[in-house]
């Protein structure tokens, strides 16, 4: 499949906002002003990039409790996420619901949640509402390894399979459940095996290389919009940081156990630095990545001054955005 230099562009754009909108979050987190649990996706930007590229507007998404990338990949406000985070009245969630429950209607992105696997039935309810309106539109739902243990992924799959639903399963697999490392708790590693009893047709791929994404995404959309779905994709990456905040530093105890030739190995595998050489060897200037660059650091900074200056939510609207009978 041929991509344009536009396409890989808006890849590494897509990436690079993510990236450096996690990044600019480690040092509030640090000083104790961002007081919710933060869970950065810093490392594994080309799959959201990737997977979003490939979707329509109409499309929807459903994330966990580490999503600022999906949301970002598919057009959620920066300066609403950034004011969510912050706990802001004017976050995305109206700063009731902090880094965990970041969400977008508007642009697909019916939310997230830190219950593990918490969202994967959600995403198979959208997938069977797109069925019956006959629209075309495709669900997908993202998912660490971790749900891969949820008794509800396996009852989805099976559900998805008998009906033929629209409904897209991407597991990140970043090899670290919390922090168990993936072969202390599964006996095969294989993740996109799961799949095959529900004969649902899978992919395990590089989740590092953004261009790989969304080539095998674009294919797994296309079978979901034509009724050859669903499809399972088992996306191996690593995430750069903590398994919560910048490096689990929590109360001065450190507690990512993960090896530092790992992390150091997977670093120098980095999907934002994969896309600069790719984007290198189609001809694009240096200097159009330095204005690129600076574009995202203007975008961000300007969040992150608004998100400062704006109110939290009051007292007296507590009760505000719940259900009631």
């Amino acid at each position: 499949m041929e991509i344009s230099r536009n396409q890989l562009v808006g890849l590494y754009r897509s990436m690079l906002r993510i990236r450096l909108c996690e990044e600019r979050f480690v040092e509030p987190i640090l000083e104790g002003e961002i007081r919710c649990p933060v869970h950065l996706y810093s490392g594994q930007e080309a799959i959201a990039a990737g997977v979003c590229a490939a979707l329509r507007a109409d499309d929807v998404v459903f994330g966990n409790h580490r999503s600022h990338g999906h949301y970002l990949a598919k057009g959620g406000d920066l300066g609403e996420l950034v004011s969510e985070v912050f706990c802001r009245e004017d976050g995305c969630a109206r700063g009731r619901g902090g880094s965990m429950h970041v969400l977008s209607t508007g642009v697909g992105m019916m939310g997230a949640a830190p219950i593990v696997a918490g969202t994967i039935s959600l995403a198979l309810g959208a997938a069977v509402a797109c069925a019956i309106r006959d629209d075309g539109c495709v669900a997908v739902s993202f998912f660490g390894d971790g749900a891969v243990g949820e008794g509800v992924l396996y009852e989805s799959l099976n559900f998805a399979a008998v009906r033929r639903l629209p409904l897209l399963f991407v597991c990140e697999n970043n090899l670290y459940s919390t922090h168990l490392r993936i072969d202390d708790i599964r006996p095969n590693e294989d993740i996109r095996r799961i799949a095959e009893p529900f004969d649902i047709f899978s992919e395990r791929i590089d989740g590092n290389n953004a261009v790989e994404v969304f080539e095998v995404a674009q294919d797994a959309v296309e079978r979901c919009r034509t009724g050859r779905g669903p499809v399972f994709l088992e996306c191996l990456t690593y995430r750069q940081r903590g398994h919560v905040g910048p490096d689990d530093n929590i109360q001065g105890s450190h507690t990512d156990i993960r090896p530092k030739a790992e992390i150091n190995a997977w670093v120098d595998r980095d999907p934002i630095r994969n896309m600069e050489v790719a984007l290198g060897e189609v001809g694009l200037p240096a200097g159009r990545l330095d204005e690129i660059r600076r574009e995202i650091i203007d975008e961000v900074e300007s969040a992150f001054a608004s998100a400062r200056e704006a109110v939290y939510p009051s007292k007296e609207g507590l009760a505000d955005h719940v259900f009631k009978s």
